[in-house]
């Protein structure tokens, strides 16, 4: 018996502008380092997207470079009049789905760049009995690192710490059950100087934990202290 695929998902990652990103990392990395870091852990993240295939995939920016590395990659940009925000990106890409007509929506940052193939299958996996909704924590359980809505209005998603606990609050308020995923790639989104070493561990071999270990981070986070 062949196995059943999920229903079409859009899958959309907000990126903001390269020049400005991960500015907790500021007392490690110079700003070309961190460019170069940003860059490196979309990478991670859309080759996990585009290697398990859960529906159209795209790219919410309006960073020039940002557009040209999704599209040397063939995938679709949604082109941002103004950075407005990850809410803002998100709620854009859900009209998006709603326009296409397709069944199901998910949004994932381009900063988890531990995230994998299984992990990707096992979210989108999760909600192919009908209607509902599922969410990933961020490591903290503070934050909301994907979401997945069937259909993409199930509801409006709100981000910013603690996202997480208001969009279970949110979701039962319109009468839904999240269902609640702690996967520990997903979960892992790098914005402080210790999320480098997580990153090391978990994330050796990803274009991310490359360039990480090219600029001999271990010996930089010992000297911080």
């Amino acid at each position: 018996m062949s196995r059943r695929l999920p229903a079409p998902t859009l899958v959309a990652v907000p990126v903001k502008d390269l020049d400005h990103a991960k500015q907790r990392l500021i007392p490690l990395l110079e700003p070309a380092e961190r460019r170069a870091l940003a860059a490196a852990m979309l990478e991670d993240v859309l080759a996990a997207l585009v290697a398990a295939a859960l529906g159209p995939l795209c790219v919410v920016t309006k960073d020039e470079a940002v557009l040209a590395l999704a599209g040397r990659q063939g995938i679709r940009c949604l082109t941002e009049s103004a950075n407005r925000g990850h809410t803002e990106a998100v709620a854009l890409a859900q009209r998006e789905a709603v326009r296409l007509g397709l069944a199901r929506f998910l949004t994932i940052p381009g900063d988890v760049p531990c995230v994998t193939r299984a992990e990707l299958e096992r979210l989108g996996a999760t909600l192919d009995a009908g209607p509902g909704v599922a969410f990933v924590p961020s490591l903290s359980g503070f934050g909301t690192n994907a979401a997945l809505l069937s259909p993409p209005a199930a509801m409006p998603l709100k981000f910013g710490e603690p996202s997480f606990d208001n969009h279970l609050e949110a979701a039962r308020e319109r009468g839904l059950s999240p269902v609640v995923l702690p996967l520990p790639g997903i979960g892992l989104d790098i914005d402080a100087p210790e999320d480098l070493g997580l990153l090391l561990e978990r994330g050796s071999a990803t274009r991310s934990g490359t360039l990480l270990r090219a600029w001999d981070i271990p010996r930089r986070l010992a000297s911080l202290g």
